[in-house]
């Protein structure tokens, strides 16, 4: 129809650089970040991260160049997040928790211009170097960001990688201009950052942000936390870790205030909920369980209710039901970093209202349904790519579609063509769909257990290990076994001045689970986990392995 079609000069790449322009327009004087006695408006942020752009730029970054990041949260790890693409350049976040050879296979992997390092870090970031320059490896130039907490020693003044007086995050601010000129995406897939995923199971993987899948999973953020404007959000989540999950880009898209938090403890948390009236956060289910088991000297009052998205592993409905009883509205999601964070929410329907708590609770522990602007999710079966039906029973792979999904691997095409095999993407989990559609996660595809024929969903048995007074933490892996081919081993962490035995731990599951899921073996250790909160399940299943057959045990 003559008129209908839009000329390509009205076409303009979405990018959550964006939400940053209009904050500063219309948020301008309010409160962008708060970190102890430093406190930046949203046009003092915006003039920020310009001067960032413009020096990053005069250090010879250029459209699509890799800079990357190693800091906790703290305000310039968030100016990154908006400096870094108003370059044209793409941001890689590293993982705080990865050692000097993790961090040099990175940077090498990514081939990463500039390294911004905090002061807590520095060691960590010149191991790396020392390692990347034995292999005679390009070496990226390294920027110090000197937080007012930090106490620089004079021997790391005069480092040789300090030696320049240029080399410090506020210095290279200052060399900048603030009216400078955004280098805008030419194409709204092109790259605005590189995540690498946590090494839950091996090496990390390079994936790849576009700017408009941020800009919209940025939106859906909003909405997953039903976020009215100008929301005051405490940073508990790592930055690093898909980006704050997009949250960096939503508070600018929001006009919200920043709380940041250096070390997340219990303590940290309740003050600065009280403290600056925090309305949101978001956090991994340690987070949660960080909260729940505070000391009482710790917890404080809260006078409203506080908004809260978790994800990573279900949550147990023990833990999601004390987090409301203290005053928490805990919201339930689902994702990967391929999916920019979570990628479905349990989106809660009045009638459950008038379910038992304990309903409640086993309902809110669902993944749900997906977010308004991902395309779809599904379960499917992993080789004919039929739905499963959703009757409750039957597991199938959760498959993925839509604009938030990652653009794909760097540098790994048949990662990329595995992982979008059949035309969705498929996440390595399994789930079953309830009849109203919501799904709800069983395991890991490598995670699950197969003892004597059966398929044990390691999930439901931690749920039951949860559920004992004494438990704070809990994993299940699969043991060699000669006679059912492998049997359930619990992983088990006490909550501090509490005791349990082996014996009594299995009595509680047997009393609960069918015989065949009780788990054989009990041992009482930390569990391994990665930063974002996630337990390693691969050590735990080496180490299980090592242990031999329990049937051979059994007879020694």
């Amino acid at each position: 129809m003559e008129g209908t079609m839009k000329s390509s000069a009205n076409y303009v790449p979405l990018s959550p650089i964006s939400f940053l322009e209009r904050s500063a327009l219309v948020y301008r004087n309010r409160l962008s970040i708060v970190h102890g006695d430093v406190k930046f408006t949203w046009r003092e942020t915006r003039d920020r991260c310009l001067r960032l752009a413009s020096a990053l730029t005069h250090l010879g970054i250029s459209r699509g160049d890799v800079v990357a990041a190693l800091a906790p949260n703290i305000p310039a790890m968030y100016e990154l997040h908006f400096g870094v693409p108003m370059a044209g350049a793409v941001l890689c976040a590293l993982n705080t928790r990865h050692d000097s050879a993790m961090v040099s296979l990175l940077l090498r992997h990514s081939e990463a211009k500039i390294i911004f390092v905090d002061y807590q870090l520095l060691d960590v970031a010149k191991g790396a170097l020392e390692i990347m320059s034995k292999d005679s490896a390009k070496l990226p130039r390294l920027i110090l960001i000197s937080d007012r907490e930090s106490q620089l020693s004079s021997q790391n003044k005069s480092n040789r990688i300090l030696a320049s007086e240029d080399a410090e995050y506020e210095s290279i601010l200052a060399t900048g201009e603030p009216n400078f000129e955004i280098v805008w995406p030419n194409d709204e897939w092109d790259a605005i950052a590189l995540n690498y995923t946590s090494g839950t199971t091996s090496r990390p993987k390079g994936v790849i942000y576009s700017h408009r899948g941020a800009y919209l999973n940025s939106l859906a953020s909003i909405l997953l936390l039903e976020m009215a404007s100008m929301p005051v959000y405490l940073w508990t989540l790592p930055m690093f870790h898909c980006n704050g999950w997009c949250l960096t880009w939503a508070m600018a898209a929001h006009g919200g205030t920043n709380i940041c938090l250096r070390n997340v403890t219990a303590e940290g948390i309740f003050d600065s909920i009280v403290e600056h009236q925090v309305t949101h956060l978001a956090g991994a289910p340690t987070v949660l369980n960080m909260i729940i088991n505070a000391s009482p000297s710790v917890k404080r009052p809260l006078s409203r209710t506080v908004n809260m998205i978790t994800a990573a592993a279900p949550p147990p409905p023990q833990i999601l039901f004390k987090m409301k009883e203290l005053g928490f509205s805990v919201t339930h999601g689902y994702g990967l970093t391929e999916t920019y964070g979570p990628a479905t929410v349990c989106a809660w329907k009045p009638e459950w209202n008038s379910l038992s708590p304990n309903e409640q609770a086993k309902i809110q522990a669902r993944q749900g349904v997906s977010h308004l602007v991902l395309e779809e999710v599904d379960v499917k079966d992993s080789e004919s790519m039929k739905s499963v039906p959703p009757d409750a029973k039957t597991m199938g792979e959760v498959m993925i579609r839509g604009n938030t999904v990652m653009n794909g691997y760097l540098k790994d095409v048949k990662a990329t063509e595995d992982a979008f095999k059949g035309g969705w993407f498929r996440s390595g989990d399994l789930a079953v769909k309830h009849p109203d559609g919501y799904i709800e996660l069983k395991d890991r595809l490598k995670d699950i257990i197969i003892s004597g024929g059966e398929n044990i969903s390691t999930i439901e048995v931690e749920s039951v290990i949860f559920s004992h007074p004494a438990v704070l933490d809990a994993a299940v892996v699969g043991r060699p076994d000669d006679h059912w081919g492998e049997t359930p081993c619990a992983f088990v962490k006490l909550k501090d001045g509490c005791n349990a035995r082996a014996d009594e731990i299995i009595k509680h599951c047997r009393d609960r689970l069918p015989r065949y899921m009780t788990p054989k073996t009990v041992i009482f250790d930390d569990l391994p986990k990665t930063s974002t909160g996630k337990t390693q399940k691969f050590v735990l299943r080496q180490r299980a392995k090592a242990m031999g057959s329990v049937s051979k045990a059994s007879k020694l």
